[in-house]
């Protein structure tokens, strides 16, 4: 019978365990969605004489 107490403790306290865990890791996504969010309106987007340089500077690389 102790047995039996025993597995059923450990399998209660595992239940808590991965509850725990798994809930620390979804706040941790929800809060690195947020944080994108926000840098994403403080960054301003590349303008075009970045884009056209960009894309030639692959052209060359393209060429060697």
């Amino acid at each position: 019978m102790n047995l039996f107490w025993s597995i059923l403790i450990a399998f209660a306290l595992g239940i808590i365990a991965f509850g725990i865990i798994g809930g620390c890791l979804f706040r941790g996504i929800v809060l690195l969605e947020k944080l994108n969010k926000k840098l994403n309106v403080l960054v301003p987007d590349k303008n075009k004489v970045t884009e056209v340089y960009e894309s030639y500077l692959d052209d060359k690389k393209k060429e060697f």
